[in-house]
């Protein structure tokens, strides 16, 4: 390929990424302008000691992370639409994909495939209430062969996954959060929430948990055996509510992690409301968190975070 062309494809591409950061940013009441450290959620009592350390980088803006049993992480890749692997904290992260528009969540299954969400832009977000049309795709995390899981959903942002194999989707521009079961029956519409971002599933599977990002940011609760009334559970005031809360796991107790997108903060929620487990300039535009699984690489009991920049951190957060 000639220079000149390079040239070209490099500048769409920046173009490309100038524009997708424009308008997350506008749908997201500054999303890329961090909100002032000194006027954070309170510290939690058990917040962890000492500060993020960089442990891998992908070349593009991580949008989701997720670890399989053998402490393996894999990433999607934002403008790229990759889904990448990381044997290893320290190793350098091997393209399974080329770009399947790989934007969205990624969860393991049971099995150790790969689910990933696709259409997580602007087009898909706000039209996927009326019009789903977006993929979960299921990724072989050794070769990366490619099929499609399930089809019909919303502009898929977060993906969950329950005990029983039921996935759950959320659709950052719109309110719908997607269901898929394990015999296949999809349902863009299983419950609403404003402006969904984050989820996660209970330990019993009896609860799903959102993210509401903007507008009045805070999580909901969706009974599973009621998804018409989805419960408020955490709301933010102050400064707290320009902080747009974004990825979303639990801890070994169950309580909900927050990663934060504009606050530079892990928020976690204790007692209906939320304090900071961590914090710090390397946490700003956070996307994701997740904890390791397993006794190597990415291990059992350690919280790691990604976010547009790229970096992979291991983030203490107490207990």
């Amino acid at each position: 390929m000639g220079s000149s062309r390079l040239l070209g494809t490099a500048a769409r591409r920046a173009r490309r990424g100038a524009a997708a950061l424009a308008v997350w940013g506008a749908l997201g009441a500054g999303v890329l302008v961090p909100a002032a450290p000194a006027q954070a959620a309170p510290r939690c009592a058990s917040a962890g000691a000492g500060g993020p350390v960089q442990v891998a980088y992908v070349p593009d803006w991580v949008e989701s992370i997720a670890v399989d049993g053998r402490g393996r992480m894999f990433a999607t890749a934002y403008f790229s639409g990759r889904v990448y692997r990381i044997d290893a904290p320290g190793a350098a992260p091997v393209a399974l994909t080329g770009n399947v528009g790989a934007n969205g969540g990624i969860v393991v299954r049971a099995d150790g495939r790969l689910l990933v969400g696709t259409g997580n832009d602007l087009a898909h977000s706000l039209t996927g209430d009326v019009l789903p049309v977006s993929e979960l795709l299921e990724v072989d995390p050794e070769t990366g062969a490619v099929s499609v899981y399930a089809s019909g959903l919303g502009g898929i942002d977060g993906v969950a996954l329950a005990p029983d194999g039921t996935v759950y989707t959320t659709t950052l521009g719109g309110t719908g959060i997607g269901r898929v079961t394990p015999d296949g029956r999809v349902d863009p519409l299983w419950a609403r929430v404003p402006l969904p971002n984050g989820i996660a599933v209970s330990p019993d599977g009896a609860e799903v948990y959102v993210v509401q990002t903007t507008l009045s940011p805070g999580v909901y609760r969706i009974p599973v055996g009621d998804p018409g009334h989805p419960r408020r559970w955490v709301s933010t005031a102050g400064t707290d509510a320009l902080a747009l809360p974004d990825g979303l796991t639990l801890d070994g107790l169950g309580r909900p992690l927050i990663a934060t997108h504009a606050a530079g903060e892990v928020w976690r929620v204790e007692d209906g409301a939320v304090c900071a487990v961590a914090s710090g300039p390397a946490l700003r535009l956070s996307t994701q968190i997740v904890y390791g699984r397993g006794g190597d690489g990415f291990a059992a009991g350690r919280l790691y975070r990604a976010g547009v920049d790229g970096r992979i951190y291991e983030v203490p957060v107490g207990g």
